[in-house]
């Protein structure tokens, strides 16, 4: 028997509401805000609408802080051609950095609109199977951002801090003094970072905005997480209200024909916020999609051609990075994967319900929901890739296909 938490038709008022709606949404909150990209309401005021306009300004600023003094030197200074690839796969990140953050940016007005529906989702719960069922969804939904974050900032640690450190201080050629390394080099056609303060300023710099570009990276991963987590969570809700149609439902309506109407609305609202989400993370998992392929490539050659020099130091690193970006690439297949799942469990769990002692044409309905769950919406890159397992194992197997050009080429 379901445990209602409902007074007639309207909810009740839940002590534990704040909590579990932070349940959802806390976690992806504390990457977005400082960053300036979580939504705030529409009426803000003024001043704090300036504020964040401003740490946007600051973010792309550090973001070029990286990308175009690196980029000046690979051009114009660098003449290896290791050297030269070796540069490239950091300007790269630096380039989907910048998209993503931009994209994250554009879409802040649909990035409210989910948000606010999931506040709505954990206000309207109507009995304890169904905060269960939310609860547990967003937990798994923490973990998720949790894990990317965790393997993303221990690829930041890596070539940062332990790079920097094992290098230790530069003696100058010809010249009596040290310097520290920075962690990407600077044109000194715009200033020689050897001399202090000035290379202490840089480095302390790169060091901020190499932890922005890693947090982009995990804001948007964590987005998608949330997102879709929180719409299978409403998926599997739908199912239990299936479940219960014929008997049992009583906190759903009293009659069938209510339950059947709120059963249709809850699925209305599952497409159209599946729809929402689908719009946010086009394009990102487009950028990702293909930022990523380069990206694997790029790092497993590296790992190669570090340890055949036998530094150990540089390989573990870009190991280490490679895991990282890997699993940011699955977690996004993953997600998409769990929402074509979940829609299809839906057509499945409306056929097994004992619909034909549905009265009358009631049973009508149950052929809609069947295939409006077999047409439902998939989370894609671009509308051109689905994000599926299928689809991270294409991203891989075309890595390691440019992985064998470009050594061939080298």
């Amino acid at each position: 028997m379901r445990k209602p938490l409902t007074n007639g038709t309207k909810p009740l008022v839940i002590d534990d509401y704040e909590e579990n709606l932070n349940l959802s949404i806390q976690w992806c909150r504390c990457i977005l805000k400082p960053m300036g990209i979580w939504p705030n309401s529409s009426n803000v005021p003024r001043r704090q609408r300036y504020f964040y306009r401003l740490i946007n300004a600051v973010c792309y600023s550090l973001i070029n802080f990286l990308l175009l003094p690196c980029s000046l030197y690979t051009i114009l200074e660098v003449e290896d051609d290791y050297n030269k690839i070796k540069l490239f796969g950091p300007l790269n990140f630096f380039v989907i950095a910048l998209l993503k953050y931009s994209l994250l940016i554009l879409h802040e007005n649909s990035i409210r609109e989910c948000i606010k529906q999931i506040e709505q989702d954990w206000e309207n719960i109507r009995c304890q199977e169904d905060e269960k069922i939310m609860v547990e969804n967003a937990n798994f939904g923490r973990k998720l951002i949790l894990l990317c974050t965790v393997f993303l900032y221990s690829g930041f640690a890596f070539y940062y801090i332990a790079i920097p450190i094992s290098v230790g201080k530069i003696t100058a050629e010809n010249e009596n003094f040290t310097f520290v390394p920075l962690v990407f080099p600077f044109s000194r056609l715009i200033v020689d970072t050897r001399y202090s303060p000035t290379n202490e300023i840089i480095f302390s710099v790169q060091l901020v905005a190499g932890a922005l570009v890693h947090g982009i990276t995990s804001a948007a991963c964590g987005l998608a997480a949330m997102l879709a987590v929180h719409a299978c969570g409403q998926m599997e809700v739908l199912m239990n209200w299936l479940k219960h149609l014929i008997d049992d439902g009583s906190d759903m309506g009293e009659t069938v024909d209510v339950r059947i109407a709120s059963i249709v609305r809850q699925h209305v609202k599952i497409l159209k916020f599946l729809t929402l989400t689908e719009q946010i993370l086009r394009h990102i998992s487009l950028v990702e999609f293909l930022g990523s392929t380069m990206n694997l490539c790029l790092l497993s050659y590296y790992t190669i051609k570090e340890w055949n020099r036998n530094d150990m130091t540089n390989s573990v690193t870009y190991s280490v990075l490679l895991v990282s970006l890997t699993f940011n690439i699955f977690i996004f297949c993953y997600i998409g994967e769990l929402v074509s799942e979940q829609c299809r469990k839906i057509g499945e769990m409306s056929y097994m319900i004992d619909w034909y002692r549905l009265p009358g044409r009631r049973k009508l309905c149950i052929i809609l929901i069947i295939e409006m769950s077999n047409s439902s919406i998939k989370l894609t890159a671009g509308n051109i890739v689905e994000m599926c397992f299928s689809t991270f194992g294409n991203v891989v197997k075309t890595a390691v296909a440019c992985l064998n050009m470009l050594r061939t080429v080298t």
